[in-house]
């Protein structure tokens, strides 16, 4: 609720095997809640579950106080952190998906559909009205989200043609992804300790210490029982973590239903088709950890690593598992070209820049290179330069 700008007054739980169709909870509940907010003067309620437009309707006419369900809740915050066009776009998709359905019967004073002549109220033109408007918003803001999807869509393509990786961080909301995106890029990006402060992606390009380069990409966070609307608005979002080479799990390492979350994460990660995308699991904020604590995440698998991104303690054990992950296949390559000519500057750039390189010696205006290249890269370095006689790539020795 802090996140929301509200304050919580009054919180109550109610155990059942299945909801009431009616009103969610029993209508006993229901009265108490209902002195509850009289006595405290509570003005809104928040149901941590999604309601039904009918639920709504019933559960305000008991309390006689505004009511909304998680998803309102949900849309409120990432409607309040929505910064650039695209995020508001986004938000404003979801919110208007979820407001459709609702319409229908939203006011008292809103008469059926009438079969006969007279009974076309202005109620229910008013009605037809609102739903056509928001029709057409709808179609309008699907078309320019589909148009920065296919714009990141060419761009991904620009980027795997010129073979360099990308690394996306996914995790639960408030876990450090930014904080770790800002120890790895060297950006400044705005970090918060509160929910949803990143809303769209943000990618950067690293240099690795082999000298590859490789770009990070900063997605919104996910929570648990992640609405379907927010899913489907985000979409041109969410597929920088299924379009990645890798992705790192931020995980906020202190928190104490961290199996809860990051199942949560693996839900969303399912719903977006990037379940099978390679993973590292980064446990973060470690300084808020005892040592015991530590000691046991750090001997869990050599698929993830333990840091602090604030402190960065672990820097550079993440940046070696990212190395390993992103070079496992590699082939020795040697390279030998004109440095006199454009081409054989260019190729010999190429190579520092997408490999690492082992030795370089020069010999009759040739410059010899052994290099360890990406196998990909090795195909991209052939089709880039074909034809060109001043440089020449062969096999290596390793």
């Amino acid at each position: 609720m802090a996140a929301a700008g509200g304050a919580v007054g009054l919180r109550t739980i109610q155990e059942r095997p299945r909801p009431d169709p009616a009103t969610f909870v029993g209508k006993g509940k229901l009265q108490e809640l209902a002195l509850a907010c009289d006595e405290q003067r509570i003005e809104l309620v928040v149901f941590d579950h999604e309601l039904s437009p009918s639920q709504l309707r019933q559960i305000e006419r008991m309390l006689r106080v505004r009511v909304i369900d998680r998803t309102q809740l949900i849309l409120d915050i990432f409607a309040r952190r929505a910064q650039t066009r695209e995020g508001k776009w986004q938000v404003e998709l979801a919110q208007l998906q979820y407001l459709l359905p609702r319409l229908v019967g939203a006011g008292i004073e809103l008469s059926g559909q009438g079969g006969g002549i007279g009974t076309r109220g202005p109620g229910e033109t008013k009605l037809e009205t609102d739903r056509r408007r928001i029709r057409h918003r709808i179609a309008t803001i699907g078309a320019s989200i589909e148009a920065v999807r296919q714009r990141r869509s060419r761009l991904r393509d620009r980027r795997q043609k010129g073979a360099v990786p990308t690394v996306a961080l996914v995790g639960y909301t408030n876990a450090g992804k930014t904080t770790l995106f800002n120890l790895l890029t060297r950006e400044s990006a705005v970090v918060s300790d509160a929910l949803f402060v990143t809303l769209d992606p943000l990618v950067r390009k690293v240099r690795l210490p082999d000298q590859r380069e490789l770009l990070v990409s900063d997605t919104v966070g996910f929570i648990d029982r992640l609405p379907h609307a927010l899913v489907a608005a985000f979409r041109a979002t969410l597929e920088e973590a299924r379009e990645a080479d890798l992705l790192l799990h931020v995980i906020d390492a202190s928190a104490d239903d961290r199996g809860r979350r990051m199942a949560a994460v693996h839900t969303v990660l399912e719903e977006v088709g990037a379940a099978d995308v390679p993973r590292i699991d980064v446990y973060n904020k470690a300084d808020m950890v005892d040592p015991a604590k530590r000691g046991r995440l750090e001997q869990l698998g050599e698929d993830s690593v333990v840091i602090s991104a604030l402190h960065a303690q672990g820097h550079a054990d993440l940046v070696a598992l990212v190395t390993a992950r992103l070079g496992l296949d590699v082939q020795r390559v040697v390279l030998r070209a004109n440095p006199d000519t454009d081409a054989g500057r260019k190729g010999m750039a190429w190579v520092y820049r997408h490999g690492r390189v082992v030795r370089h010696t020069n010999s009759q205006k040739r410059a010899i290179i052994d290099v360890d290249l990406p196998r990909r890269d090795v195909a991209t370095f052939r089709e880039t330069f074909a034809g060109s006689p001043d440089v020449r790539l062969g096999r290596g020795h390793a």
